[in-house]
């Protein structure tokens, strides 16, 4: 018997599918379905592919083999993200130019692919930092500064020093760097601006129509953050000046005990000009100044609350003319809202701690609807004992229904707040109104008196792309002598990368220093003209490669009609969670824009989208250089076979859960595989001296017929490996085909496995060769190699992948027998096996006569039966 070799086998596959190019499509084919299946390409750094790629990577070369032998022409492509930082750091210390360092990792980076079997065709692959791809990303900047999409302005912004670039809010986590982990710090610089903001509305509206997770669509509706609200006005005591303040919570206005302004506010503006006067101006000034070093993130997690009074400036409350004291502090944001809110200490947890700490008026004016409340919503500072016989609870709702009856007795409390909708109480007409009838009636008066209107408000902030860094894709704009920007024409793009740069960060862009290409841009502008010298954010590149794909080689459009007509948008695309508030996002405005403007007909870029968990070492820890637990997947291959590699990353846990990289557990995947390898045996083996072996007489369909049952278990097999791979539950396909396995074994007259069978018992007694073939299909997206390597034994020139994916018989899934579990009222008293077909009359006596029923039956009335076929009856008494 051959001993199952995959580095030999996985070998003369990957070399055939490679000179055959098993993996060219004809993008213009129009007898198939398309399909459209995409993977996040990478960034080609040295460290190469890591088992995070392997595994989603895996994930999506299944599923397009799978839809390739359902009939379907599928695109499936793959490049690389190749601008970016670490590309850069990288010549900065070598001196190596990062185009240089680029290639050598895509050429390692294409190998292991290779390796790993995934059938991508790197002739129609896009790179980033190619000028025939980057080309397109500068007329998209273009056709979005043409359609007012696209602005430029002095503005403080989130400013890495240790990059020495600028980053866009989504590029910050938790203060630091998302590259570097630097602490981020606030700076004016002159940036670039994609309007982002104007699609926010379809941004989070849209989400209902694609298949995506759902706390990935939380996670984005979340980070745009819609707030509907109203926006009204307070006017500053004896002057005409108003201070405009928007509110989501216009119902708990009465409660209102001072209001709260940002650092950047226009009014401080005019304190700075000492245009309005205070008596602590210069206490005022000095907190304004502190408050520049933080970053926005900063300010809104901040868990100690500042402030300082404005001195002898007050408002007053529109609802009830109340005189009310203003605060400058830096939990409010200038670029949100109005840069300006009304605190509510007794119905919002921000403003409690504040009030608390500035020793503030606290007013409650919403009662809990004690009958229907969220405890969420309530903070109670005082401490209370459990009553008799009342839980937490009920305790707590006494509590709180003693503490609201002293407020309506006018008795002041602070010791609570309530933030969610309740009743409204001490607010004069509004009294006793619900929540969100207030809101209404509220909003109404005040744009009736004049006072104030209804407002929408988003979290989401336009996207800042420009970088004062290098390796990135030039932003084609140049300048006049009298500073104006001007467009790069459309026949001088690709505007392209100068060479000669220095690539030392300076905090000024690379770019400035490089004079090849002030030269190129005096020659074509005129003198005195030069170059915009920043580069785009690299989130740009990859907001749009997906609309490249279908037609890369195209030198005069992005993608033509015909060919975006045909394949966009992209099917079903898979790739890591951690991408949702950028990429993803990103990728949907693009799309929204280029839709907007009339080169899209479409208005989402993916119909489907899956993600891949996290893989961890044995241990449940996190991969890292540091901790010295990396896994290469090149070192797993050459140990285990590519294949078995494959199929353990699948099976070992759902796709989207974190996976634990054990090579003792990846060991039961390989004998799986070998076990499979095993079943047929190659050597010769004769019955009566003639030449025709056994093997070859059931190969040739001579001999061997599949048993009733051997056709049931496969057919099943074939409707739920089908249904799992449709679903994206590998682990589950993988596991029906190793129980399915164990079957074939079992009908075997022979239990030795799996060193050694007797061919002639199996081969004549245990399945025909065509439902061995099924199996084989079956098991073929996960292990291909060892697939192909079986299907040309079993006699066949073409690959398996053009073969057919085996449909199952609706007629053989059926059970003969089935357990109809039987209840009395609604409890599980016996489980009894019957036919799958048993009638309702026939189930209805054989669980009568039952003991195990008569015990709860005999001599009471049957007052209704419930039978559902082939799961259960329910006897009710």
């Amino acid at each position: 018997m051959e001993t199952y070799n995959p580095k030999e086998i996985e070998a003369r596959w990957q070399e055939k599918w490679l000179k055959e190019a098993s993996f060219r499509i004809d993008k213009d084919d129009t007898s198939k379905e398309k399909f459209y299946i995409l993977d996040m390409f990478p960034y080609p750094s040295g460290t190469g592919l890591h088992m995070g790629h392997t595994e989603s990577y895996t994930a999506s070369d299944v599923f397009y083999r799978y839809k390739k032998m359902q009939g379907f022409n599928v695109l499936h492509p793959q490049g690389f993200d190749a601008f970016g930082l670490p590309a850069e750091n990288f010549a900065i210390k070598t001196g190596v130019h990062p185009a240089e360092t680029t290639k050598q990792n895509m050429a390692n980076y294409i190998r292991q692919m290779q390796s790993l079997g995934f059938d991508y065709d790197f002739s129609e692959q896009a790179v980033t930092s190619d000028p025939e791809y980057y080309k397109w990303t500068q007329w998209i900047f273009s056709e979005f500064y043409k359609n007012g999409l696209v602005y430029k302005k002095t503005t403080k912004t989130n400013w890495c020093p240790s990059c020495q670039t600028v980053l866009a809010n989504e590029q910050v986590i938790d203060g630091k760097c998302d590259r570097c982990g630097t602490e981020i710090m606030q700076k004016e610089v002159p940036t670039w601006f994609f309007k982002i903001t104007d699609f926010a509305e379809e941004l989070i509206a849209d989400l209902d129509n694609v298949d995506w997770p759902e706390y990935t669509k939380k996670n984005q509706r979340a980070w745009i953050g819609k707030s509907e609200g109203a926006e009204l006005e307070f006017r500053i005591s004896n002057s005409e000046l108003r201070i405009n303040v928007f509110t989501t919570r216009v119902d708990t206005v009465f409660g209102v005990t001072y209001v709260v302004v940002a650092p950047e506010h226009e009014i401080l503006k005019q304190v700075q000009d000492d245009k309005i006067k205070i008596g602590n101006r210069d206490e005022v000034l000095e907190y304004i100044e502190k408050s520049k070093s933080k970053t926005e993130l900063d300010r809104m997690e901040a868990k100690e609350k500042t402030g300082v009074e404005l001195e002898g400036i007050k408002v007053i409350n529109p609802f009830n003319n109340e005189e009310i004291p203003v605060y400058v502090a830096d939990y409010v944001l200038g670029n949100y809202g109005t840069g300006a809110v009304m605190a509510v200490p007794a119905h919002d947890e921000r403003d409690f701690e504040f009030a608390k700490k500035y020793n503030l008026e606290i007013k409650c004016v919403v009662e809990p609807d004690y009958d229907d409340f969220d405890i969420k919503d309530i903070h109670y500072k005082s401490a209370f004992s459990l009553r008799d016989g009342l839980t937490w609870n009920e305790s707590l709702t006494e509590t709180l229904k003693y503490q609201y009856s002293l407020i309506k007795q006018e008795k002041k409390s602070s010791n609570f707040y309530f933030k969610g909708d309740g009743i409204l109480i001490n607010s004069e007409n509004f009294s006793d109104l619900s929540s969100n009838e207030a809101r209404e009636k509220m909003t109404d008066w005040l744009e009736k008196e004049g006072l104030g209107k209804k407002v929408t408000n988003y979290r989401l902030r336009d996207w800042s792309i420009s970088r004062q860094r290098y390796w990135g894709c030039p932003i084609p704009i140049v300048y006049s002598p009298a500073g104006e920007p001007h467009l790069v024409p459309q026949e001088h793009l690709p505007w392209e990368l100068p060479t000669d740069v220095d690539f030392v960060p300076t905090g000024v862009s690379p770019l400035a220093k490089s004079k090849e290409l002030q030269e190129r841009t005096e020659k074509i502008f005129g003198k005195g003209w030069v170059a915009e010298y920043d580069t785009m954010d690299t989130f740009v590149d990859s907001a749009w490669y997906f609309l490249r794909y279908p037609d890369v080689h195209n030198a005069q459009e992005f993608c033509s009609l015909a060919r975006r007509e045909k394949w966009l948008p992209v099917d079903v695309y898979i790739g890591g969670a951690e991408h949702t508030y950028m990429h993803l996002l990103y990728a949907r405005f693009i799309v929204k824009a280029l839709h907007k403007i009339g080169h899209l007909n479409f208005s989402e870029p993916f119909l489907k989208l899956r993600h891949q968990g996290m893989v961890l070492d044995k241990e449940g820890k996190k991969m890292s250089k540091s901790k010295g637990n990396v896994i290469n997947p090149d070192d797993m291959v050459a140990k285990f076979g590519a294949d078995s590699v494959r199929t353990y990353m699948l099976f070992v846990a759902p796709l989207e859960d974190a996976v634990i990289w054990n090579e003792e557990n990846i060991v039961g995947v390989r004998r799986f595989l070998e076990r499979t390898w095993n079943y047929l045996s190659w050597e010769e083996i004769h019955r009566d001296g003639s030449n025709n072996s056994s093997f070859e007489k059931w190969k040739m369909g001579e001999v061997g017929e599949t048993t009733s049952a051997l056709k049931g278990s496969l057919n099943k097999t074939i409707k739920k490996v089908t249904e799992d791979i449709e679903n994206f539950k590998f682990n589950t396909a993988v596991s029906s085909l190793m129980i399915f396995l164990n079957i074939i074994y079992k009908f075997s007259e022979n239990k030795t496995f799996p060193n050694r069978i007797d061919m002639e018992s199996t081969l004549t007694k245990g399945m025909n060769v065509g439902d061995f073939e099924k199996f084989i299909q079956l098991l073929s997206p996960f292990a291909p190699h060892l697939a192909e390597e079986i299907w040309q034994k079993l006699g066949h020139t073409e690959s398996i992948f053009s073969s057919e994916w085996p449909k199952y018989d609706p007629k053989l899934i059926k059970d003969e027998e089935i357990n109809l579990v039987v209840q009395v009222n609604g409890k599980v008293r016996d489980n009894i096996m019957v036919n799958a077909d048993i009638t309702e009359e026939d189930a209805k006596k054989i669980a009568m006569e039952s003991e195990k029923i008569k015990v709860y039956t005999t001599g009471k009335e049957i007052r209704k039966i419930i039978f559902v076929p082939g799961k259960l009856l329910n006897i009710v008494v």
